[in-house]
């Protein structure tokens, strides 16, 4: 099978030829494959990240699904923010600062926070004024100007070019809905102040998700599944504030997603194990991951397999550090035939890892998970 059919395979609830195998590389190994500094990529788009993660799938042989890399934008709901300018306003060595910006009325409107991108490390975004040591309003700055080969492609263009790039070596997906609303220590205090602003927006997320949902419906070119999670969902926020604003969100998403025969995915990180099941039991969700164990999260592959792998597709989980960046090529052969065992019985396991790989993990790691689903992973005929 190619990655592609072993995949569809797996969702549609049938055995494919071996265990398929997805770890996340997040986008930090693609990016420092590239041998550039990061912020040529995650600044200036000199390579889309897009581009970058689907070299990295094709460098190392596994079966992708692609969550979230593309951000398929539609000028006719107004998705495109053409006001939009960011500006360098400091520079060193291994770092650039950047403000955003707005003209109207021949006048100059700052963002009041600033981003950090460094030489080799992913971004940091949303960094208050006054954290940053940077003017309020910046008197010398420079206006970046995108190096993306492929800019002005959007909306159905840029979902045909992707899964053209993809090919057979896996899934594309685009976000739809989302299951965090409160995601820092300021929006716990802001919902519990304000907890009608949060109401609106779940109302409006709702009405806005639904509507995107069937614009890309309607396109000939159409996403192979759909993200509808987010980091951290039982972060920040408890089961019963996930449950308000974001829980609708969910069920509505799954619903016309199995309405039109479209597989649906959640990534979580952090603590899963009420998510999965309340996904399990009140929504149409297809895949979740990554099925983290503690300490970072609180899920136990063998006993979410037992109570929920009867529907959902389970993905996940080897330790990101204590396995993948820091265990030996053994180590991680273990924890593959662990998780293996674990899950694999009956189909609908896709081996993957908790949460995404740090940046310096060792390729040979990579390969060896791969080749681990390749071969202990074939089902007996």
């Amino acid at each position: 099978m190619t990655s592609r059919e072993r995949l569809l395979t797996v969702i549609r609830g049938e055995i494919p030829d071996c265990v398929p195998v997805a770890p996340d590389t997040s986008n930090m190994i693609p990016v420092k494959m590239t041998g550039r500094p990061f912020w040529d990529i995650y600044l200036y788009e000199e390579i889309p990240k897009w581009k970058a993660y689907i070299d990295c799938v094709k460098y190392f042989g596994f079966d992708s699904l692609m969550d979230g890399y593309v951000p398929i934008r539609f000028d006719e709901l107004g998705q495109i923010d053409y006001d939009r300018r960011e500006a360098i306003v400091k520079r060193t060595e291994d770092k650039i600062i950047t403000r955003v910006y707005r003209e109207a009325n021949g006048r100059r409107f700052w963002d009041d926070h600033v981003s950090f991108y460094f030489i080799d490390n992913p971004p940091v975004h949303g960094v208050p004024l006054e954290k940053a040591g940077v003017d309020l309003t910046p008197n010398h700055f420079e206006t970046v100007e995108k190096r993306n080969p492929y800019a002005g492609i959007e909306g159905e263009a840029l979902l045909k070019l992707v899964k053209e790039e993809m090919g057979d070596h896996g899934l594309v997906g685009v976000s739809c809905g989302g299951s965090v609303f409160i995601g820092s220590e300021e929006q716990i205090y802001e919902y519990y102040d304000y907890p009608e602003r949060y109401e609106e927006r779940s109302r409006q997320r709702l009405r806005d998700s639904e509507i995107y949902f069937r614009k890309l419906m309607s396109l000939e070119t159409r996403p192979d599944f759909i993200c509808t999670g987010g980091s951290g969902t039982l972060v920040y926020q408890t089961v019963e504030t996930f449950r308000k604003l974001a829980l609708p969100v969910v069920k509505r998403v799954t619903q016309l997603c199995k309405e039109y025969g479209v597989p649906s995915h959640i990534h979580s990180c952090g603590p899963e194990k009420e998510l999965v099941k309340i996904c399990h039991d009140e929504t149409d969700l297809t895949i979740i991951d990554p099925l983290e164990i503690p300490p970072m999260g609180d899920c136990n592959l063998k006993e979410i397999k037992r109570l929920y792998g009867d529907k959902l597709v389970l993905k996940g989980n080897l330790h990101t550090t204590d396995v993948m960046l820091n265990g030996s090529v053994e180590d991680v052969i273990r924890a593959s035939r662990q998780a293996i065992d674990d899950a694999a019985e009956g189909g609908r396991f896709i081996l993957s890892t908790g949460d995404q790989c740090g940046r310096d993990t060792p390729a040979e790691n990579l390969f060896a998970m791969i080749e681990t689903a390749r071969t202990y992973g074939r089902y007996q005929k």
